[in-house]
């Protein structure tokens, strides 16, 4: 990658984030436009621009992703339930060329998403 995303800036300590987990694979910190109740981001550390760009050895990190994703909807007491959204491509909603899993909760979640 060329430019740094705000993730990268992020990860590398340049721009804030309210963090609710890290560890040496990942991030996961609250959106600043939430759109729930709890919305949070999961991010690793390791830059992969979207979904449609892994390889199979990415395999181990995106279960990784998806573990802290469960852990941290744990963490926010989200027991009647939460969705875990990866948008990917500007016509999937990806507006930041990081992977990246978005935890939201707190309130009744609608269907489709629109």
């Amino acid at each position: 990658m060329s430019d740094k995303t705000i993730f990268k800036k992020i990860i590398d300590g340049e721009i804030p984030a309210d963090l609710v987990y890290e560890d040496e694979l990942c991030l996961a910190f609250r959106d600043v436009s939430p759109q729930a109740p709890t919305h949070v981001l999961v991010i690793p550390r390791q830059e992969i621009r979207s979904l449609s760009e892994t390889r199979a050895e990415d395999v181990p990190l995106l279960g990784h992703l998806v573990k802290v994703a469960r852990d941290v909807a744990a963490q926010c007491n989200l027991e009647e339930g939460y969705r875990v959204v990866l948008n990917c491509g500007p016509q999937g909603g990806q507006e930041i060329p990081h992977l990246h899993l978005h935890l939201l909760g707190g309130r009744q979640l609608t269907w489709p998403p629109g």
